[in-house]
């Protein structure tokens, strides 16, 4: 081949025409073009570029068609230094009968790559002439690599700042996210990514999310210093020939997770794409502080609603079991608990724990007075509320279903008089932002606890005798009138102890007072459904039974006057005059008591220790 300078101008000529006219070719289009120009001016039979690249590690074949060329690039060896080719023919895998040779791509010692030609014939230009072509091609294929390399920071950068446009427009933590790997997945296709975040993290599971783990617990030391450190860190697994590198996800305030980025087959990153990937994540982590910050101010806007809204249903003169109902909902609906217990602690009384109506189905059951005690128990130690993640493991109870807790005190001045518990069957469910609210709560919701229980108390105290804690004779009055008005039939016993002032003249009045507690006492004992007892005043008691019949009004009074016989300490009797209505007869309440009234003076008149009905129906036993 003499004619070696022609075809170098021939070449210089096309690939200067290839330059300027860049049309839609990729970098890879170019050089496979190249292949096939140099393969048509040089007459070769074969023609392709092994270059190296920054990512493998490794030269990488470029050609115009897709054909391997050598067995192995690092068989390549330059026996004579000053050679600027060599012949190679032991190093293909097709084609024996050809002529091939290696053309080096060096600057000043460094490597760029290798041109591949194989000819029917020998080649054998002067080094010089290889030399020329070598720095040609080499040069045009460094400003071919420069354009595109520019080409290719302008559009991960033109994405770079669409996706920013798009973090500062949205609020939404998942969105976020979301495009943090979609834009990855444009840029790198080839690449596997996690997002390692926290275990608060609630979004949805379609994101390649993993949890973030440090401490003892971390089986990625990269990862871990990530986030501990804020710096990005790179990991190479040999075994598997992965490199890995981790961005933290870093704001002005935190880091909130790391961006786990794997590039399979890859020796190292290049530099300028840790620059980008960090850009990425730092970008991305400042958008996440500011959707999580915006979260933080809603959550916390809607937690002061929530205080304000409970404070003010509680201060409008609830009663009490409609507040415990109200809150216990509230309390369900916002924080997703399963069980809802609101405890008072009675102070000298046989029963310490008394669990308020409108408690959840949990604390119904008897069987969780135990569970109340340690949970006072806890309360009394921590001197404070009880926040418990995994209950089971912190009390070894395998059987309880409830595994995470939390239990606030309701002070009164200073005063413990109850408290509130919280459950859920998961572990750690339970965020420490929503315990403080709850305290939040229950401290704003006790003194309406207090003032519903005292106002009631007060109104307990109005209808009911103060001595036998019967309801009062006005209560006694109101309720006859009105069971009267609704009801078909009722009956009314009025019963009087004998010979009560010999009792006091002969005990005291204390004992008197005694017994007619112990009267009392067994009238309540026999009631049943809606009946009720009242004090008609000094040693006169009566009972009301709505809807009953004569007979078993006859029973209720004389099985009272047997066990009071039986029963009493000292020994007394008890007289009862019955009455009874129907609603056809159309009688009024005066009427109805004042019968019984006369009925109980003829069961004293006729011996005392009897019951006696009403002069309509009367029957003396």
């Amino acid at each position: 081949m003499g004619n070696e300078r022609l075809l170098l101008n021939a070449l210089q000529n096309r690939l200067f025409e290839m330059f300027t006219g860049i049309s839609d070719y990729s970098y890879r289009g170019f050089i496979a073009t190249m292949s096939y120009e140099m393969k048509r001016i040089f007459g070769a039979e074969m023609c392709s570029f092994y270059l190296y690249d920054e990512w493998k590690g490794d030269y990488e074949l470029y050609s115009d068609r897709e054909e391997v060329l050598m067995e192995r690039i690092s068989a390549i060896d330059f026996k004579d230094e000053n050679s600027y080719y060599m012949e190679a023919s032991h190093l293909f895998k097709q084609k024996r009968e050809l002529f091939s040779y290696i053309v080096p791509l060096q600057i000043e010692q460094k490597n760029y790559g290798y041109i591949m030609l194989a000819f029917k014939e020998a080649w054998a230009p002067e080094d010089q002439e290889v030399s020329e072509v070598a720095f040609q091609v080499l040069r045009f294929l460094l400003k071919m690599e420069s354009y595109y390399k520019t080409l290719e920071e302008e559009r991960k950068y033109e994405l770079l700042y669409r996706v920013t446009s798009k973090f500062h427009s949205s609020m939404d933590m998942e969105e976020v996210l979301y495009e943090i790997i979609r834009t990855l997945k444009k840029i790198y296709p080839s690449f596997d990514y996690h997002l390692l975040l926290s275990q608060d993290f609630t979004g949805k599971h379609e994101l390649p999310v993993k949890e973030l783990t440090y401490g003892n617990d971390s089986n990625c030391p990269a990862s871990e210093q990530a986030y501990l450190t804020g710096e990005v860190q790179m990991e190479d697994r040999l075994e598997n020939k992965k490199s890995c590198l981790y961005a933290p996800l870093k704001g002005k305030q935190g880091v909130y997770g790391v961006l786990e980025v794997i590039a399979p087959s890859a020796m190292l990153f290049p530099e300028k794409d840790v620059e980008f990937i960090v850009l990425l994540a730092n970008t991305a982590g400042n958008a996440l502080e500011n959707a999580r910050l915006y979260q933080q101010s809603k959550k916390l806007v809607s937690d002061l609603q929530l205080v304000n809204e409970t404070s003010h249903r509680l201060n409008s003169n609830l009663r009490l079991a409609d507040t415990i109902i109200y809150m216990s909902e509230q309390i369900r609906k916002s924080f997703h608990a399963d069980e809802v217990g609101f405890v008072l602690l009675n102070e000298g009384s046989y029963q310490r724990y008394q669990v308020l109506d409108g408690s959840t189905g949990f604390f119904k059951n008897e069987a969780v007075f135990p569970f109340i005690k340690q949970t006072e128990a806890m309360i009394d130690t921590q001197q404070d509320a009880v926040f418990i993640g995994d209950y089971r493991m912190k009390t070894n109870d395998e059987a309880f279903p409830f595994q995470s807790m939390m239990a606030i005190p309701m002070l009164e001045q200073d005063r413990t008089i109850g408290f509130v518990i919280v459950l859920h069957e998961r572990p750690y469910f339970f965020p420490f932002e929503s315990f403080k609210l709850l305290q939040s709560l229950v401290h704003h919701s006790t003194l309406a606890f207090a003032n519903a229980m005292l106002r009631e108390e007060l109104e307990k105290s109005v209808i009911t005798d103060y001595l036998t804690k019967l309801y009062s004779r006005s209560y006694l009055d109101q309720q006859v009138q009105e069971h009267m008005a609704k009801d078909e039939q009722g009956a009314f016993l009025l019963f009087d102890i004998d010979d009560f002032k010999k009792v006091n003249d002969t005990y005291g009045h204390q004992v008197g007072d005694e017994i007619i507690i112990q009267v009392a006492s067994i009238m309540k004992g026999k009631l049943t459904g809606k009946a009720f007892a009242a004090r008609m005043g000094g040693e006169e008691l009566a009972i009301y039974l709505p809807d009953a019949s004569l007979e078993h009004a006859e029973a209720i009074a004389n099985a009272i006057r047997e066990e009071i016989q039986a029963s009493t300490k000292p020994g007394i009797t008890v007289s009862c005059g019955v009455s009874y209505w129907r609603v056809e007869e159309e009688l009024d309440p005066t009427f109805v008591i004042r019968q019984a009234d006369k009925a109980l003076y003829t069961a004293k008149d006729r011996g005392k220790n009897k019951v006696f009905l009403e002069d309509r129906f009367a029957k003396l036993h």
